[in-house]
C-alpha cells in the first residue's frame, strides 16, 4: 500500500512540474506553496484515515461522498476522480515525451505518447498480482532515485561534488527567494496539489487490505511524511543548485521543451552521465505514476459499474480478474497525451496539468466534507469517538481548515488567464467545476436524492477482512 501510494504522487509533479513552481515563485514561494499544501493534504490524510480504517471499501471516495453527502454528490465525486486519474495518465504520457526529447530532440513527443500508452495499457492488461509486484519495483527505484539526488544535492551545495557550487547564494535576495510574492505563491498552488495528488491512492487500496485497522493508518502516515520529505528537500535543493531564472525550467507551457530539474543539477555540475542516468530514472518515475494512475482510474469506474453509478459493461472482467472495458475507457482518455502534436509539449502539459489537479482538488474537497459529516453521524447513532480504529485528532479543525483552503485555491487557480482573457487556458483550467457540478445536480434532479440524515448513515463495512493474518504481505 505504501510503496503503490508513494508510486502514484511522486512523478511528475516532483521530477518535472518542480520546475515551473520555482520559476514562477523562486525558491521560497515554492517551498510555502508546498509546505502549505503539505499540511492541507496531512489534515485531508487524517480525514481519510478516519473514514477507511473504519470503513475499508474499494469505492472509497465516492462511497464514502454517497453514504455520508448524499448518492447525486458520489456520484459527482466518483466520475471526478475516475477522470482526474485518467486525465493525469494523459499528463505523464506528454511529460515522457520530455523526458524521451533529451536523447531524442527529433522525435515529436506524441510518438512517445502512442508508444507509452500502449505499454502501460498492456501492462494493466495483465493480472492485478502483476500491476502490484512491478509496480512496487518501479515506485521502490524512483525512492531510491529521490534519496540518491538528495545526497548528491547536499554534496553539490557544499562543493564537495561537481566543482563549483553556488551554496545558498540563490537564497540571499529576498525579491528573488519570493519571487512575485503571495501572488505568485497562490499561483503555484495548482502545480503543488498536483505534486502531492496520489497521497489518496492508500484510500483505494484500504479496500484490498488484509488488515485495514492497521496497515490504513500506517501506510497514511508513512507515506505523507515521506513524500513531504521528498518534496520540500526537493524543492530546496533545486532552489540552490538552478536559479529561478534559468530558461531551462518548465514555466507555464512557454516554452515547447523543457528539461527536468532533477537532470539540470547534475547536468550543471558537469556529470553528463549521471544526468542520462537521472533522466532514465526519471523516465521510469513517470511511467510508474501513469501506471498506478490507469489502474486508480480503471478500479474507480470498474467499483462504480457495481454501485449502479457506472454502465454496466464497465463491470466486466476477464478471465483473470481485470476490468477490461473500464481499463479501455480510461486509456482513451489518454489520447489527449497527443495535444502535444498540436500545441507543443510544454504547452500541452501545462494544460493537463490544471485539468488533473483541478479535478483531484474537488476530490479532496469531497474528502473533507464527506469526513465531517461521517463523524457527526458516528456520533448521532450512539458511537464513542474511542471506538474508532483510527482516529483524527484534529477534528473538526481540521477538515474544516482543509476545506477552506481548497476553495482558495479552486477559486484563484489561474486567474492569470481570466484577467488577460485567455479563453482557451480560461477553459482548460476550470472546466473540472462547472462539469461536476452538472454531475451532481444532473443526477440529483432525475434520481431526487436528498441530503442523507445523520442518523440513517450507513457506518458498515467489511469487517471480516481484517480477521486474516497479515503475514507475508508488504
Amino acid at each position: 500500500m505504501q510503496m503503490i501510494a508513494i508510486g502514484g504522487a511522486i512523478g511528475t509533479g516532483l521530477f518535472v512540474a518542480s520546475g515551473g513552481s520555482i520559476s514562477q515563485a523562486g525558491p521560497g514561494g515554492a517551498l510555502v506553496a508546498y509546505a502549505l499544501v503539505g499540511l492541507m493534504v496531512f489534515l485531508l490524510m487524517q480525514s481519510l484515515g478516519e473514514m477507511s480504517a473504519k470503513i475499508p471499501v474499494a469505492g472509497s471516495f465516492q462511497t464514502f461522498a454517497a453514504r455520508f453527502v448524499s448518492p447525486s454528490f458520489g456520484f459527482a465525486i466518483g466520475w471526478n476522480y475516475w477522470f482526474n486519474w485518467a486525465i493525469t495518465v494523459a499528463a505523464e504520457l506528454v511529460a515522457a515525451g520530455i523526458i524521451m526529447d533529451f536523447w531524442f530532440p527529433g522525435v515529436p513527443g506524441w510518438v512517445w505518447a502512442g508508444t507509452f500508452l500502449l505499454m502501460l495499457t498492456g501492462l494493466n492488461a495483465l493480472s492485478a498480482k502483476s500491476f502490484g509486484e512491478s509496480e512496487f519495483w518501479l515506485s521502490l527505484i524512483k525512492v531510491a532515485a529521490v534519496v540518491v539526488f538528495l545526497i548528491a544535492g547536499v554534496l553539490m551545495i557544499f562543493g564537495i561534488l561537481g566543482g563549483n557550487s553556488p551554496g545558498l547564494s540563490n537564497w540571499e535576495n529576498r525579491d528573488d527567494v519570493f519571487h512575485g510574492g503571495w501572488v505568485s505563491i497562490i499561483s503555484v498552488f495548482m502545480i503543488a496539489g498536483f505534486s502531492f495528488q496520489g497521497t489518496e491512492l492508500v484510500g483505494v487500496a484500504a479496500g484490498e487490505a488484509k488488515n485495514p485497522r492497521r496497515e490504513v493508518p500506517k501506510a497514511i502516515r508513512a507515506v505523507f511524511w515521506r513524500i513531504m520529505l521528498f518534496y520540500i528537500g526537493a524543492i530546496f535543493i533545486i532552489g540552490c543548485l538552478i536559479p529561478f531564472t534559468d530558461p531551462s525550467l518548465l514555466a507555464s507551457g512557454e516554452a515547447d521543451v523543457a528539461v527536468s530539474p532533477f537532470t539540470l543539477v547534475f547536468s550543471h555540475a558537469g556529470i553528463a552521465f549521471a544526468a542520462a542516468l537521472m533522466n532514465a530514472v526519471i523516465l521510469t518515475a513517470i511511467l510508474s505514476a501513469g501506471n498506478s494512475g490507469l489502474y486508480a482510474s480503471t478500479r474507480m469506474l470498474y467499483a462504480m459499474a457495481h454501485d449502479g453509478k457506472a454502465p454496466k459493461i464497465f463491470g466486466r472482467t476477464n478471465a483473470r480478474g481485470v476490468p477490461v472495458p473500464a481499463l479501455l475507457a480510461t486509456a482513451a482518455v489518454g489520447l489527449f497525451g497527443f495535444l502535444s502534436a498540436i500545441v507543443g509539449q510544454g504547452a500541452a502539459y501545462s494544460w493537463l496539468l490544471n485539468m488533473s489537479g483541478l479535478c483531484g482538488f474537488i476530490v479532496w474537497a469531497g474528502i473533507a466534507i464527506s469526513h465531517y459529516r461521517f463523524r457527526r453521524g458516528f456520533l448521532a447513532q450512539g458511537n464513542n469517538v474511542s471506538d474508532l480504529p483510527y482516529k483524527a485528532s484534529l477534528f473538526p479543525i481540521g477538515p474544516l481548515l482543509a476545506f477552506a483552503l481548497l476553495v482558495l485555491v479552486i477559486a484563484g487557480q489561474n486567474y492569470e488567464a481570466v484577467l488577460a482573457g485567455r479563453g482557451l487556458e480560461v477553459l482548460t483550467s476550470y472546466i473540472g467545476l462547472p462539469a461536476f457540478i452538472l454531475l451532481w445536480l444532473s443526477h440529483r434532479f432525475i434520481t431526487k436524492s436528498k441530503l442523507v440524515p445523520l442518523r440513517e448513515m450507513d457506518l458498515t463495512g467489511p469487517e471480516v477482512l481484517e480477521e486474516v493474518p497479515t503475514a507475508g504481505t508488504r
